[in-house]
């Protein structure tokens, strides 16, 4: 490296030295234009001569206000509305200080020739005015230093923005995250997008602009505006919109040959929201068909989890992950992931440690004491291998962890794949689920909430019989800790507690074994999509709405219930097949077929949410409903079905489909019915 270079480097101390001197060189000139305004530019000798004498003293004391107030500590790139607040404080104070000390006649016991005060100027004919004027000019030129850098360097990206842009954008959604995203497009100098305007339905918005990018009109008007302006990409910057608009947005959008059309992911952290161009996700079909507008009380949810051990079991799976991702942002005290399948664990490690750094790696006094074994104590974390139909190992991982909200997420739900293996679904939605229900309750557990599904209501399937017996089980533990310890056995006095509710919801898009990952498999491959009947309905909602009503019935729910999520209209598998087809920029039957292969083992046409002879009552919550109690059994009768199901796991024969199905049939209404 060069003298030059060495000289021209940067260092804290040059910077330093940099500003103070510069800082010097602003306040005399500051404080003598002050005394040029005020005079009409003809200083008089006196007043020179006061100029003279004060300027060492204005110099000193801003010095050491610009230091108290660390205005030499101000990242000189990045200065923002904050900085400049501080740099008008301390010029404020200091021109206060100054005032006392000229203005101000001294003290009788102080000498009027002390050495330790300034008394070498005269203290009257001081114009006061000077004084606002100098704060004035102050805090212009001060703050203009100061920005000068960041204004030299937008003004330059601006000019090469303007040269070698982006594609033209438009933003829909003029708020907080539109925002956000335009000042990463300016942070990126607008080589991936340049914004051409917003468009919000707000009317209070329309002609403003921000940071100089004009809201253009409203949503409705996208087409006219994205050919008035030659757009080429559009941003969808409205997290809470529902599937009908996002879909006249996209065909809008897609109808005016924009081939680009992005949306802002989902903020799972709310307490750190940020958004940015890395993270913009294309449209999918799950936004097109389900997603819907859902408003959580995200207030008593964050009451009912903050600083709470959560345990999740199925935590790899699909919703039991989405439950994971969520339940991190109420910032609970330490969540324990279970799931018996190692590489999912390990995919969520890798993404929590994405989206929730600080949930690792903690301070001590953060994280929760666990034993060595199972953790790293500086982590709010924990991730264990583990099978719910291994009641040890659930106690052992109770005993460490004392979990105090459990969500049961875990569950064999493959319908076809069911059929042909009732006995695993027995021993895991059955057992699995009773294992899981008893280690809760010995271990204090505040509250257990199971997923559960529609398929549970009027069921033609193992899965969906299993998983109505595992309600059943839930609710009869629930009844029985109201009996009272003088009821029970001397085994189960401990029976007090545990709150079990269940939550039933309908089919969410993309989770693994649905449909949605079938037809992208064969998409992948030129096709057919294969629907089993043209008219074939199912409820759809996306992961993360289903998920975010869970946890809303989760703080409604008590004393046994069994709650029903609003997924809103069915919608036609066949509809969602042609939608998918489109969104990929092929024609359906033509670019890409579609055969009817007739229903699978186990499937409905139309799914249930609630039998007819249930019913409901509303809830808190527009979309969270009570189901009215229907069939229940006790905690004897619970006994009894388990250990004749429990005989069956002992045949020698080993998947006997007719007598799993009787027995279940004997003791779940309307199974097997057509």
């Amino acid at each position: 490296m060069s003298i030059i270079s060495k000289i021209l480097y940067p260092t804290s101390l040059k910077r330093l030295i940099l500003f103070v001197c510069v800082d010097i060189l602003l306040i005399s000139f500051s404080l003598y234009l002050a005394f040029l305004l005020r005079f009409e530019f003809n200083i008089p000798q006196k007043h020179f001569n006061l100029f003279a004498s004060t300027l060492p003293l204005f110099i000193l004391i801003k010095l050491i206000l610009f230091t108290c107030f660390k205005m030499y500590r101000i990242t000189w790139r990045y200065v923002g509305i904050k900085d400049l607040m501080n740099i008008i404080n301390a010029v404020i104070v200091s021109g206060s200080i100054l005032m006392a000390l000229i203005l101000a006649p001294l003290p009788s016991f102080i000498p009027a020739h002390s050495p330790f005060i300034f008394t070498d100027f005269p203290t009257t004919g001081f114009p006061r005015s000077v004084f606002l004027i100098d704060g004035a000019i102050s805090i212009l030129l001060i703050s203009w230093f100061r920005m000068s850098k960041r204004l030299f360097r937008e003004i330059y990206k601006n000019r090469r923005a303007l040269v070698n842009s982006g594609k033209k954008t438009i933003i829909v959604g003029a708020g907080n995250t539109g925002e956000m995203i335009l000042r990463d497009m300016a942070r990126n100098n607008f080589s991936t997008f340049y914004p051409v305007g917003f468009l919000d339905d707000d009317v209070n918005k329309s002609g403003n602009y921000i940071h100089g990018v004009k809201v253009l009109g409203k949503t409705s008007e996208l087409g006219q505006i994205v050919l008035k302006y030659s757009a080429e990409a559009v941003i969808v910057a409205i997290p809470s919109l529902n599937h009908q608009t996002l879909k006249g947005i996209y065909n809008s959008a897609k109808e005016c040959g924009v081939r680009t059309v992005k949306i802002v992911p989902r903020i799972y952290d709310f307490q750190r929201p940020d958004v940015n161009l890395k993270n913009l996700e294309d449209i999918s079909i799950e936004d097109l068909i389900g997603r819907q507008i859902v408003n959580v009380d995200y207030a008593g949810i964050e009451t009912f989890l903050k600083e709470k051990t959560i345990l999740i079991t199925g935590a790899g799976g699909s919703i039991g992950s989405e439950i994971a991702m969520q339940t991190c942002a109420f910032q609970p005290g330490h969540i324990v992931l279970l799931d018996v399948d190692e590489t999912a664990l390990h995919h969520m490690e890798l993404k929590i440690h994405k989206t929730y750094p600080q949930f690792f790696n903690c301070r001590k006094e953060q994280a929760s004491s666990c034993p060595p074994q199972w953790i790293n104590t500086d982590n709010r974390v924990s991730f264990i291998v583990g099978d719910i139909r291994d009641e040890k190992r659930l106690d052992s991982v109770f005993k460490a962890f004392k979990p105090e909200i459990v969500f049961h997420a875990a569950a064999y739900k493959h319908v076809p794949m069911m059929e042909y293996n009732p006995l695993e679904a027995v021993k895991v939605n059955i057992f699995g689920t009773h294992h899981l229900v008893k280690v809760s309750v010995n271990h204090g557990v505040k509250k257990f909430i199971m997923i559960s599904t529609d398929k549970a209501v009027r069921p033609t399937s193992i899965m969906g019989a299993t998983k109505r017996m595992a309600e059943y089980i839930c609710q009869a533990f629930n009844e029985d800790k109201r009996q009272g310890p003088e009821v029970r056995s001397q085994n189960e006095a401990d029976y007090t507690k545990t709150e079990f509710i269940s939550v039933r919801f309908g089919n969410v898009l993309g989770s693994r074994g649905s449909v949605l990952p079938l037809f992208m498999e064969q998409l992948k491959y030129g096709g057919p999509l294969t629907v089993t009947h043209k008219d074939m309905q199912r409820y759809f909602m996306t992961i993360p709405e289903a998920v975010s009503l869970v946890l809303q019935a989760s703080i409604i729910g008590k004393d046994g219930e069994v709650l029903v999520l609003d997924m809103g209209k069915p919608i036609r598998v066949l509809k969602l097949a042609e939608e998918l087809i489109n969104i990929h920029g092929l024609e359906p039957y033509k670019d890409i077929d579609i055969i009817f292969t007739g229903l699978r083992p186990g499937e409905k046409m139309f799914e249930e949410i609630l039998t007819a002879e249930e019913g409901t009552v509303a809830s808190k919550h527009e979309k969270v409903f009570i189901a009215k109690n229907g069939t229940t059994y006790s905690m004897e009768k619970i006994k009894e079905i388990l250990l004749e199901f429990e005989a069956l796991l002992k045949e020698p024969v080993l998947d006997n489909h007719k007598v799993i199905k009787h027995t279940l049939r004997k003791y779940i209404k309307h199974f097997g019915e057509a």
